[in-house]
């Protein structure tokens, strides 16, 4: 039996010949991931930094979506050890690590993808669905052949040391986080500045020089334009939780009279 899904996003972006366009997937409900896969995007991300996902959800959207023609990258919340190991022993293939400020950190990230002695992931493979319970022979020699990383680069200090970080061996990909960078640089909420629009430049252009894939996420269509003009490969354009909150609040201001012109009401 060959090692299952060995088509990693690393793979994909070598041969890709235009920049590849995905959302992310929040809800944490598998039928929402499930039909997002089908939509004709690229890629999807799952995300579990800002969103309801634990690995038995994370679990339930990678069933969901097995079969489906995207590929599917996760976010952990932290950039931690043991929980990287856990995604990977779930069969999640493409990692994209948040809050990555320094080389030290991402080669921490790559360790923990990789078996001693080129890491420190631990070895549970007759228990992981990744090496589908120890039905893949040779699992433990080829693991990394089916693990891609990408970090994110979401701090003025990441900005700073892309070029050490886009340098570390097994960091296949970068991805700015503008949202991040923004409130970093003193400019909270302020995606769009033009100072934090110039940070994200450097990054792609860095990217470029170094021969590594670099993504970026952007919500607004010219901007995600823009970026991918500036070189991005690989961009997210929306997510589930906001199309259908949007989609939503037109249908409401759409058949239900304003009061006093007011809009959404929110209580906690």
């Amino acid at each position: 039996m060959p090692l299952p899904l060995t088509t990693t996003f690393r793979d994909v972006m070598a041969t890709a010949e235009r920049p590849l366009a995905g959302m992310w997937v929040c809800s944490g409900s598998p039928l929402i991931a499930e039909l997002c896969a089908g939509a004709g995007l690229d890629w999807i991300l799952i995300d579990a930094e800002h969103s309801p996902n634990s690995l038995e959800t994370i679990l339930a959207q990678l069933q969901a979506i097995h079969g489906y023609p995207v590929h599917t990258m996760v976010r952990p919340p932290v950039n931690d050890t043991v929980l990287i190991k856990q995604y990977l022993d779930l069969g999640v293939q493409n990692l994209l690590i948040p809050m990555v400020h320094s080389a030290a950190e991402a080669e921490a990230a790559v360790a923990a993808t990789r078996y001693p002695p080129e890491g420190v992931r631990g070895v549970g493979s007759a228990l992981a669905r990744a090496a589908r319970w120890n039905r893949v022979p040779d699992y433990l020699a080829r693991a990394g052949e089916t693990v891609s990383v990408a970090v994110q680069i979401e701090s003025a200090a990441a900005v700073e040391a892309v070029e050490d970080i886009l340098a570390v061996e097994g960091v296949d990909a970068i991805f700015m986080g503008p949202a991040d960078l923004a409130a970093s640089m003193g400019l909270l909420g302020q995606q769009e500045h033009p100072k934090v629009r110039a940070a994200v430049e450097r990054c792609l252009d860095a990217a470029k020089k170094a021969g590594k894939p670099a993504g970026v996420n952007a919500f607004n269509p010219d901007t995600a334009r823009h970026y991918m003009d500036a070189g991005a490969g690989f961009i997210l354009v929306g997510a589930d939780v906001a199309l259908l909150a949007r989609g939503s609040e037109a249908l409401a201001a759409q058949f239900v009279p304003a009061a006093d012109g007011d809009g959404p009401t929110v209580s906690y």
